[in-house]
């Protein structure tokens, strides 16, 4: 095993004392430019690697950054994940990742142990369960790290979010299916104490009024992002004395579970009923029957949410200023709904 080079290896070869070059190391005002030049220099030739954790008992800072999601097993947060890391990796950041499985005491505990780790900041996408106070996130606010919200958020003061604008997604698609003819349109919902599956159910609700269909409440079921989900109350809605001629879901994985519940039925798609999900899993444009969808941005959602964290972190300003940045979602329309 190779032995690591440290300060005092860098000394004895330029004959200075280690606190010298330590102090090169660390930019002291008190060393001379071509002290240090020479000191990076001999540094860099010997593969010498900076104590991460001094410098950040130094710098008060450690570097890491928490990322809370509801889970990673989908396209969407995996993406944005994969955004923030693409922005904070090069500012010499490192992400932990914790999953609440949408589950609220699992929200409150990875909060605590990203704040026990002494994290730098906590990026975050809130579970489905419904916190009742908003204690545990104004206590990061009160402590002074970071906290950014996206795609699902809470409002809280001097917090800033970035989502995307889920009621045009849910009249996007909704209007979309009203183009192909269809009269009699359900919604896989979600639960609508989020934010986000309150706002798609809105704008389905809206585009159904605005192209003078009659809403009915009946054709609103809801149903959790699983595809067993989407399966079972599909097979309800097909019991209806008077069935959908569409399916609007809040969720990619209950359209699929949507989708094969149908088929098994024999009814065709999208000639007997058209089908829309929302997200855009990679699943959805390589099945044979592809499946319409509405896009988010992922990656420019975990992107932008790394540029507001650093944007904090780098600001001198005592009073925080909220940030809240909505993306436009995009209908791509595929197999599942394509009749005209």
């Amino acid at each position: 095993m190779t032995k690591k080079t440290t300060i005092y290896d860098i000394a004895k070869k330029l004959n200075i004392t280690a606190a010298t070059v330590s102090r090169a190391l660390n930019n002291n005002p008190k060393i001379s430019e071509k002290t240090k030049e020479l000191v990076f220099k001999t540094a860099s030739g010997m593969n010498y690697e900076q104590n991460k954790l001094a410098q950040a008992l130094k710098s008060g800072k450690s570097f890491n950054v928490g990322v809370i999601v509801p889970r990673i097993d989908s396209n969407f947060f995996s993406s944005v994940i994969r955004g923030i890391e693409e922005e904070l990796y090069p500012e010499g950041y490192h992400v932990i990742i914790c999953q609440t499985h949408d589950q609220q005491e699992l929200e409150i505990k990875n909060i605590n142990s990203l704040l026990n780790a002494q994290v730098d900041g906590i990026l975050m996408s809130i579970s489905n369960a419904k916190l009742e106070k908003n204690a545990v996130f104004n206590n990061l606010v009160k402590k002074n790290v970071p906290l950014i919200f996206f795609d699902r958020k809470k409002d809280i003061k001097n917090v800033s979010s970035i989502t995307i604008d889920d009621f045009k997604g849910g009249y996007e698609a909704t209007s979309h299916l009203i183009q192909q003819g269809c009269k009699r349109i359900a919604h896989l919902s979600n639960n609508r104490n989020l934010e986000i599956f309150k706002n798609r159910y809105l704008g389905y609700k809206q585009a159904l009024l605005d192209n003078n269909i009659p809403f009915d409440e009946s054709l609103v079921v809801e149903t959790f992002s699983k595809v067993i989900e989407g399966r079972e109350k599909t097979r309800l809605l097909l019991q209806m004395d008077n069935p959908p001629d569409a399916i609007f879901s809040s969720s990619d994985f209950s359209a699929l579970g949507a989708i094969e519940e149908i088929k098994e039925s024999g009814l065709r798609i999208p000639e007997d009923i058209c089908v829309v999900g929302f997200s855009n899993e990679p699943f959805t444009k390589f099945m044979e029957l592809s499946i319409s969808s509405i896009d988010q941005s992922p990656m420019e959602m975990g992107k932008i949410t790394a540029r507001m964290f650093l944007d904090e972190v780098a600001s001198e300003v005592k009073v925080k200023l909220e940030k809240h940045v909505v993306l436009t979602p995009t209908l791509i329309a595929r197999k599942s709904s394509l009749k005209i």
